[in-house]
């Protein structure tokens, strides 16, 4: 069994091929279960974000899972194999170990170090257990990827800036307005569409940085005016999305929705009510606003997957569009160096300790088997020797005494050679080792499998569980 990877990023593809591989919701769960009954995979859990769609599996055989893996990708995705393929990374056993353990680090994301990527991965694994996919060989991995992001954060600063896709997108945002010296939007109107994870992000990160404004616009008023009312912000309807437009300066939009939300026309409407707006006292219609606010540009950030503004909204006069393309040019640069290279020593440290439990598990079916035969052998000889001794009338304390003894002489010799095994598994060749104790104590090869046959009986049952 070995753990493979296949997938593509913000590394690999563009945002156009990303938007149209995410999954989630039942599509999620349906892969999930696709890939688990592909020939030769046993397990499996997905990664889907903004910026990544990673398929993780536990494969019988390695060609075939990647054929498998990339076949039903395509399908979900729509997008031609000839086409999809060209995007695609593939990693394979350790290789795939490490990448999931920088993964989980922030070192793979857009924005370097950005929180969010935690908490998908841990989302990743919940959806895999829901959906019975996620075994214990994928398990420990995920639990090993979950430890080693949160070191990473716990251990450095790589996120001590509060870096993620959201204040990277505001930060942008307020230079293109031109922000004063303070709080980035000091003084400006935030809309902010969508009411989910992202989108509450979006609202706390507004308000820290010092929004006179925030708007929340949402499909579902109750879910807006919950997430409104954390910041003191007010509602508004999707249906008059241009006059909740044109009253910000700022229009944060990540619904979960499959088209645009915010297509050319409404931005062309928001703009001619802002030229209203303006003739009429634009201070007046938005109060709070800076003296020269109205003359500022409409900043769009969209941190939708896929995408809820519409491209061609960024060709209108007085609109400036903020998307993935621009955020992932922008998000390596607020990280230090030396907190990179601090977290690349804590996935090192996590990969091998990782790395050396799986080789010791390895070896471990073939020393119960060697303890089971040790304790099989001490047994009949303590029995055959109660049987001699009870003509002398020694006591039954006694004969538990001289038990306790031999057990105890048979583990401290059988202590050495076991443990060693174990740490020599991960050397190359280390099954030999394995192998040489099978030979040197005669080892039956049922009695091995016996033991391996119940261990992956032990995972099927978790993974049915």
């Amino acid at each position: 069994m070995s753990v493979l990877v296949v997938g593509l990023s913000h590394k690999s593809a563009p945002v156009a091929t990303l938007e149209r591989a995410a999954v989630s919701g039942d599509t999620l769960g349906k892969l999930l279960q696709d890939v688990a009954h592909a020939a030769d995979v046993t397990e499996v859990f997905v990664i889907s974000t903004c910026n990544r769609v990673e398929v993780y599996t536990e494969v019988n055989r390695f060609h075939s899972g990647v054929t498998a893996i990339c076949e039903l990708l395509s399908r979900y995705s729509g997008i031609p194999s000839a086409e999809l393929t060209g995007s695609l990374y593939v990693h394979y056993e350790d290789r795939a170990v490490q990448h999931l353990l920088a993964v989980a680090s922030g070192l793979d994301s857009m924005v370097v170090g950005e929180d969010q990527i935690l908490g998908q991965v841990r989302s990743a694994l919940k959806a895999a257990r829901d959906h019975g996919t996620l075994g214990r060989v994928l398990g420990d991995l995920g639990r090993a990827a979950l430890r080693t992001g949160k070191r990473a954060r716990a251990e450095t600063g790589i996120d001590r800036l509060g870096v993620s896709l959201v204040s990277v997108g505001i930060e942008l945002a307020a230079a293109r307005l031109g922000a004063a010296p303070g709080p980035p939007l000091a003084g400006r109107g935030v809309l902010v569409i969508g009411a989910g994870s992202m989108s509450a992000l979006a609202v706390a990160t507004a308000a820290r940085s010092g929004a006179a404004r925030i708007v929340v616009a949402n499909r579902t008023r109750q879910h807006a005016e919950r997430l409104a009312a954390a910041a003191g912000g007010a509602v508004a309807d999707l249906a008059a999305l241009p006059a909740a437009m044109a009253g910000a300066d700022v229009v944060i939009s990540c619904t979960g929705a499959a088209g645009l939300v915010v297509t050319a026309p409404v931005v062309a409407a928001a703009l001619s009510l802002r030229t209203a707006a303006r003739g009429a006292g634009a201070a007046a219609a938005r109060p709070g606003a800076e003296p020269n606010a109205e003359h500022a540009e409409l900043i769009l950030l969209d941190l939708a997957m896929p995408r809820d503004v519409d491209p061609a909204a960024a060709e209108l006069g007085g609109v400036s569009v903020i998307g993935m393309d621009a955020l992932s040019q922008s998000g390596e640069a607020a990280v230090h160096a030396d907190d990179v290279a601090a977290v690349r020593a804590i996935v090192e440290e996590e990969f091998a300790a990782y790395s050396s439990a799986i080789h010791a598990a390895r070896v471990t079916p073939t020393v119960v088997a060697l303890r089971a035969k040790a304790a099989k052998v001490v047994d009949a000889e303590l029995d055959r020797l109660a049987g001699r001794l009870n003509d002398d009338r020694l006591s039954g304390h006694a004969l538990e005494e001289i038990a306790q003894t031999v057990r105890r002489v048979v583990d401290k010799l059988l202590h050495a050679p076991t443990v060693r095994v174990k740490e020599l598994a991960g050397s190359p060749g280390g099954e030999e080792y394995a192998t040489a104790l099978r030979v040197l104590f005669d080892l039956d090869p049922r009695a091995v499998e016996a033991v391996t046959r119940a261990e992956v009986e032990s995972r099927a049952a978790d993974q049915e569980g």
